[in-house]
């Protein structure tokens, strides 16, 4: 019985070595299998969702104008720059002055302030508490080398709240807000641009 339980053991914890040949072809599928799922992943990554068609190769942004009531001058200048360096570092197309492959224009509609929140004050009445920046855009892309492509020739209008203190005038709230309201507009015009949706 001390036998028996002393090779249980024993086997229980002895090692067997593979041979060589096979540990090899084991490691080396493994190995292959993690490079693809690297390359896989790094290819999904890098691209993200940006859909261009393999002959667009350049692309012109034209300074955004603003038709909105109240324009903030730093806006209009600041969502093209900041437009254009998302394009070329998120997408493979190349910056032209003139005779882009893909031309973006576009206008900023809107920047309205509306009430978003109500809440009572000391003496029980209703007060302002939360105000609301509403920020659109209407950009177009046309594509001048397939301008009869309804997914790459359009218009469209993007649009993002803000929210902030109504104690704040607007005026007071845009420092705090304009780096905010640049990001997430280049961001909702660059989905719209090159997304598949």
């Amino acid at each position: 019985m001390t036998s028996r339980n002393n090779s249980i053991q024993h086997s229980a914890y002895s090692i067997q070595k593979p041979a060589t040949g096979s540990w090899l072809t084991a490691r080396s599928a493994q190995l292959a299998a993690v490079f693809a799922l690297i390359l896989l992943f790094s290819g999904c990554y890098s691209f993200k969702d940006v859909s261009i068609p393999p002959n667009i190769k350049t692309f012109q942004v034209d300074l955004i104008g603003n038709t909105a009531r109240y324009v903030n001058p730093q806006l209009s200048p600041q969502i093209t720059d900041k437009l254009r360096q998302k394009i070329v570092n998120q997408t493979r197309l190349s910056p032209v002055q003139e005779g882009a492959h893909y031309e973006i224009s576009g206008t900023i509609t809107s920047y309205d302030v509306s009430t978003s929140g109500i809440s009572p004050n000391n003496q029980g009445q209703q007060t302002a508490s939360i105000s609301r920046l509403t920020v659109g855009i209407k950009i177009v892309l046309k594509n001048s080398v397939d301008p009869n492509d309804p997914k790459t020739n359009f218009e469209a209008s993007v649009s993002r709240n803000f929210d902030f203190d109504a104690n704040l005038s607007l005026s007071q709230a845009e420092p705090q807000l304009n780096e905010t309201i640049i990001k997430n507009m280049v961001d909702e015009v660059f989905n719209r641009l090159f997304s598949n949706w």
